[in-house]
């Protein structure tokens, strides 16, 4: 829970970069500031995903919301925006308190003596939200308008032109159409007055520190209006079919009753469960079976295969939801092909993309993790195994982007210098900013993992040879990143940890001791590791600008949350797990959890910039750095 009382208001600026999340368990999701102003494009109390769990749209952006003191005519706004460079109106000023539960956002206001509470909720598995507003008046004659301001289009647009919206009101209804898509608004009190207009210029912060598109113009069909004298509430549901209705106090129990966890489970736990259950997503099997993926980010990403085998364990395994991590398996190894799982599934159609070498590799990882958490052999052996082995002969025929087995050494080599298939792959306008082609280290320490998984023990020593032969450096330098022909990469990157971090590992133990330390001295920080050792001239420590030079900065230096997973339980090996060792991995992770009391509140960022004071930048909630956080807080004990 966040809580954020009276104290700490009085200056706008700092709170606009805290943020709160709810989501609905197929892509879908409210999102904001705790002040109450948009900052992003993707700000918006109804973001749907129509083709779960992509085909995202913009219906719903924000509520203007006033109050009329009929005894002396007084006009109080409680909403804020930004148009420009400036602030209006300035709601923030009567708020009181902020606060969150799981799938629930809460605010209160202290209007010039009038008691406001205002809560959000979004019905799980609907795209639909739920607006409450509880007054309290003091017995003074007031009225309550709500206008609605919709963009009603691609969540990654915005809206510049005006548009010919269909509109249709009732006594407390109103539906909006455009484009195929259809916002259907119903209070449970008061009336709606049609009275449609445009606000122009809506400016959103963060799009304009991105270097991007930064203002739209909205639409509003008119306004839901509560006339009260006393204590009186108002429920405003905005969802994308009319004929779906719903109740408030049942749709809070169903939230809490829908994902279970132990009583006896650490608050920090439990914290990171439910802000591990908003990546959890439907999405069917290819053969048209209910099936779950992961969402690997919000705002903007939907599943990609890499990020969802490495979240498996921490979203899935460790928290014993194994029906789902079964269905999320069984849905990727459907759609395995030459070898290779997806990289990601279109946002639009949601076809299949095969543009990554590491992420079957994780895959394999993830099936052989389940089969040992879950031990459920009969879905392992019938439907797992089958694809694990595919992959495996996909990678030493050889497969797309040049993906193949070196006969020479065993090693895997990949790709070309306009290719970005490694998780490091940031590219624009062509330019590929952490060329990695040829045989990179956390690649080739999946492979040998996964042949010792498969019991291609013979295949997996002449690997292990061969791998120490190619990466080794010295103990003060640890591996090298790449290696390609002969050009040897030796920056010192967090790609290396794997080695000693998954179950298997090619290297000796001198070696792995090496490893975890030159990792720990270059690029551990409070909140991850840095993707580049500060020291190296290709160094960047900051994460801002326009695409371009963010996409430089992306791999080259900024900070990741996600390795840090695999740094800890490295240096959990290396120690034997001694009581020092579990101690000091909680103190390395406990400032990466503490980041959940601000930023994007209850949630992990993607990225940190890798200069101090590290800022959160990217998406403000990631999968893989919830599921990393939430896996090594459950085996340290926290």
């Amino acid at each position: 829970m966040a809580d954020y009382s009276v104290e700490t208001y009085g200056e706008l600026r700092p709170h606009l970069q805290e943020e709160w999340l709810i989501t609905n368990g197929l892509g879908g999701f409210a999102s904001g500031t705790i002040v109450g102003c948009n900052t992003r494009r993707y700000h918006g109390l109804l973001c749907a995903a129509l083709l779960p769990p992509v085909g995202r749209v913009m219906l719903l952006n924000r509520l203007g919301e006033i109050i009329r003191v009929e005894q002396d005519e007084r006009v109080l706004e409680f909403s804020i925006n930004q148009f420009g460079d400036k602030f209006h109106p300035r709601g923030d000023r009567y708020l009181r308190r902020f606060d969150s539960d799981p799938g629930i956002a809460r605010w209160e206001y202290d209007v010039e003596g009038i008691s406001v509470v205002k809560e959000v909720l979004m019905p799980w598995h609907h795209n639909a939200v739920g607006v409450r507003y509880t007054i309290d008046s003091s017995g003074r004659s007031v009225e309550l308008s709500l206008l609605p301001f919709v963009r009603m289009m691609d969540f990654h647009a915005l809206r510049h032109e005006r548009a010919t919206f269909e509109v249709s009101g009732g006594s407390k209804t109103c539906v909006v159409k455009l484009d195929g898509n259809t916002l259907a608004l119903a209070a449970d009190a008061g009336s709606f007055e049609l009275g449609e207009n445009w606000w122009y210029g809506h400016t959103y912060a963060i799009e304009t520190e991105r270097g991007l598109d930064d203002s739209e113009d909205l639409f509003s069909p008119g306004r839901f209006v509560l006339s009260a004298d006393r204590r009186s509430s108002l429920t405003l549901w905005a969802r994308t079919d009319a004929k779906t209705h719903f109740n408030w106090d049942e749709e809070v129990e169903r939230r809490k009753s829908g994902v279970k966890m132990s009583p006896f489970v650490s608050p920090t736990v439990l914290r990171l469960f439910h802000a591990a259950n908003d990546f959890v997503v439907a999405r069917k099997a290819p053969d048209g079976r209910p099936g779950s993926t992961v969402v690997a980010g919000y705002p903007w990403f939907a599943d990609w295969g890499r990020d969802t085998m490495i979240s498996l364990p921490g979203l899935l395994l460790c928290t014993k939801r194994f029906d789902e991590a079964k269905q999320v398996l069984c849905v990727f190894a459907q759609y395995i092909s030459e070898g290779m799982i997806p990289n990601r599934f279109d946002d639009y159609t949601s076809e299949p993309s095969y543009n990554t070498v590491d992420a079957s590799l994780w895959f394999i990882h993830a099936a052989f993790e389940y089969l040992r958490m879950s031990g459920d052999s009969a879905t392992f052996e019938k439907e797992l195994r089958p694809g694990c082995q595919a992959i495996v002969r996909g990678y030493t025929k050889g497969t797309r982007f040049d993906i193949r087995v070196d006969p020479t050494d065993g090693l895997v080599t990949q790709g070309n210098r306009d290719t970005q298939l490694t998780w490091m792959d940031a590219k624009c306008d062509g330019v590929c900013f952490t060329p990695r082609q040829g045989k990179a280290v956390e690649i080739n320490a999946l492979w040998y993992h996964a042949l010792r998984l498969l019991g291609q023990d013979t295949e997996a020593d002449r690997v292990a040879h061969s791998f120490r032969k190619a990466f080794w450096q010295n103990p003060f330098r640890g591996l090298a990143d790449v290696v390609d022909g002969s050009r040897r990469d030796t920056s010192i990157r967090p790609n290396q940890i794997f080695a000693v971090s998954l179950p298997n590992s090619p290297l000796t133990r001198p070696q792995q001791e090496a490893v975890v330390e030159v990792v720990r001295r270059e690029l551990l920080t409070p909140v991850g590791l840095r993707t580049l050792a500060k020291g190296d001239p290709n160094y960047r420590g900051r994460y801002t600008g326009p695409q371009k030079e963010r996409d430089a900065a992306y791999h080259n230096g900024t900070v990741w949350p996600w390795p840090i997973g695999a740094f800890l339980q490295a240096y959990l090996n290396v120690h034997d797990r001694s009581d020092q060792a579990v101690d000091q991995a909680r103190r390395w992770l406990t400032p990466l959890l503490d980041t959940m009391q601000h930023d994007c509140l209850g949630q992990i960022s993607e990225i940190f910039e890798g200069d101090e004071p590290h800022r959160a930048v990217g998406c403000f909630a990631q999968a893989w750095s919830v599921a990393e956080a939430l896996r090594l807080a459950v085996e340290l004990g926290m």
